[in-house]
């Protein structure tokens, strides 16, 4: 054991008590022998300390900090160095409000586009989750703060989520929902991971033996601390026995009582209990030196706004251009229709909630662009049935233009932590306005704002579609950018965006009758299953549209890496996403930057 002078110098109680929260988000301490408390906290794609006492509700309100681009829009970069660069971002904010261990990223796999988490997570593929999550914990922790990758494992629903029973066979769980954490665990290096509330295979995530031990710690090699999320832990004692660290939150003494009786009664050993002190100590004492320097540190709010809008523009997916109607001529006279131009949607709802340092909204950038904008139109309202009043003003208004920037997507209510999604429509109100506007003025540029995957049997009602997924809080400026061809689009999407719900391969089995979730799609998740089965979608997995054309040439394949050339064909410059699809169906993806003009 690495801190085996400090243990001796420990009571069981003091043991004990180590391995269960101090309160809701700090552990506790042992302060006659130097060692400090941590404090945890949501981020990821933002910090969420709250001031004062914590509460899961979120009732006091959080410190400001900089709201990123979720992990669903970050996905559609490709781009494991953005999201590395945004770790980074992310650490330094950490360490300025005293955080050592940021809860974040998640990754878990999007089995069903109707899990109401889907926002916070990467992709359907793991690979791409993997590698985009290892990204994040490379920059998370490069000033010394634990990532805390989440939720480990099989977490694909927020129904009953704290009893729910994750039922698949062992290389369905290894090849779809496992891999994505081993590529974060053995590239990023994460110092803790969350364990999540739903059973595997019957045994509860945080008391289940073959996930934390003999998978997690024994073949992937993982050296930091498990922490259950937040009520997730349902015996200690096993959860301890099993290789979790830390219970959170706190829930009084009970659980650090319960354990010392165990060991009292020999059903735990004081040298099981020792080992899982020293992992735990291993990380507590290491954030604790690097974090302690950093606390109180202001961080650029400015310059954090910026990689905000950077991150954005690098992730917006066009997803339709008829007639090359994008980009738009500066001066173009235009129409703003939509209640999330005045208010953007921009980030999930949950524990994932930033209070941010700034926000815009579109109404409120647009002024900086050259457009010639001729008024604004809620159209719709936010929440509820459709309103002939709004619908009516909102065509008067698209007669009048040229073009129509109309503003759709999913509400706050439709995507939140707690809660799966019922549809994969959009609100009537918005598609009724739709209607409406674009009988007036045909030439309508949707701008899209959702966390994971809609119907859309309505697009041919609109020439353009940009979607900027939840962009975070710089993301308007960076969909008017694209608008306006100063940025061009490169992001593709980091999942299939099916023709209607019954043809994903969950279908028949989400959400769950009973307790029991059962995989039966098996490793049909996805565009593996869509490809496989012949079943046609509407945007396929890798799709997005640019303002150039790429022409590859030269391939050379062999047993173990390919090469090609890629060429710029366009007039424009622009980045592309070089996907190659492997015998085994593990999409590989990388940015390529061209900046040669043709001859």
């Amino acid at each position: 054991m690495k801190h085996q002078d400090l243990i001796k110098q420990m009571t069981l109680e003091e043991k004990a008590h180590l391995l269960s929260g101090r309160d809701f988000w700090q552990t506790q301490s042992v302060k006659r022998l130097g060692i400090e408390s941590m404090t945890l906290s949501d981020g990821p794609h933002g910090i969420r300390k709250q001031e004062g006492a914590g509460d899961q509700l979120g009732l006091n309100g959080s410190l400001p900090a900089t709201c990123y681009p979720t992990a669903a829009t970050m996905a559609n970069s490709w781009d494991p160095a953005l999201g590395e660069e945004l770790g980074k971002m992310l650490g330094e904010e950490a360490a300025s409000q005293d955080v050592c261990v940021l809860l974040g990223p998640g990754l878990n796999v999007k089995r069903s586009p109707f899990c109401g988490r889907n926002f916070e997570y990467f992709s359907e593929d793991p690979y791409l989750a993997g590698k985009m999550a290892a990204g994040y914990i490379r920059g998370i922790q490069a000033n010394g703060v634990s990532a805390c990758p989440k939720h480990f494992a099989a977490n694909n629903t927020e129904l009953r989520r704290m009893a729910s029973n994750s039922v698949m066979d062992e290389r369905t769980l290894r090849e779809i929902y496992l891999t994505n954490f081993e590529i974060a665990v053995t590239e990023g290096h994460p110092k803790s991971i969350m364990s999540s509330y739903n059973m595997v295979n019957g045994v509860y995530a945080n008391e289940n033996e073959h996930l934390l031990q003999e998978i997690l710690r024994n073949t992937w090699g993982f050296d930091g601390f498990v922490v259950s999320d937040w009520g997730a832990c349902n015996d200690f004692t096993d959860g301890v026995r099993a290789g979790s660290h830390l219970e959170m939150p706190s829930t009084g003494g009970d659980s650090p009582r319960q354990l010392m009786q165990a060991v009292y009664e020999g059903r735990i050993s004081e040298d099981e209990v020792d080992v899982r002190v020293d992992e735990l100590l291993d990380v507590m004492l290491s954030t604790r030196k690097a974090v302690n320097p950093l606390k109180g540190k202001p961080f650029d709010v400015d310059a954090h706004h910026a990689f905000a809008q950077k991150a954005s523009e690098q992730s917006i997916v066009l997803l339709k251009n008829e007639n090359n109607i994008l980009p738009l001529k500066k001066g173009s006279k235009v129409a703003v229709i939509g209640e999330f131009a005045q208010k953007a949607r921009y980030q999930g709802a949950g524990s994932s909630v930033v209070n941010c340092t700034k926000l815009d909204h579109t109404m409120g950038v647009i002024g900086n662009f050259d457009l010639n904008v001729i008024g604004f139109e809620a159209g719709y309202p936010r929440h509820g049935a459709p309103d002939a009043a709004m619908m009516q003003k909102a065509a008067e208004l698209a007669k009048k233009a040229d073009y129509v920037l109309l503003y759709l997507g999913l509400d706050e209510i439709s995507e939140s932590e707690g809660l799966d999604r019922s549809t994969l429509a959009i609100p009537d109100c918005q598609i009724e306005t739709l209607k409406a506007v674009s009988d007036a003025n045909p030439n309508v540029i949707i701008v899209m704002s959702a966390g994971s995957s809609v119907e859309m049997p309505w697009i041919d009602r609109c020439k353009a579609m940009v979607h900027g997924y939840l962009c975070g809080q710089a993301g308007a400026s960076a969909v008017l950018k694209v608008i306006l061809g100063e940025v061009n689009p490169s992001g593709k999407l980091s999942e299939s965006y099916p023709y209607k719900y019954e043809d994903c391969s969950s279908a028949p089995y989400f959400p769950a009758k009973e307790r029991t979730v059962e995989y039966r799609e098996g490793l049909y998740v996805g565009y593996r299953y869509y490809d496989t089965a012949k079943v046609p979608v509407l945007f396929p997995f890798g799709f997005g549209l640019s303002y150039t054309s790429f022409a590859y040439s030269d391939l050379k394949v062999s047993d173990k890496e390919a090469a090609f050339t890629l060429t710029n064909t366009g007039k424009v410059d622009g980045a592309e996403v070089a996907q190659l699809g492997l015998p085994k169906g593990l999409p590989q993806g990388g940015r390529e930057q061209d900046r040669h003009h043709p001859a």
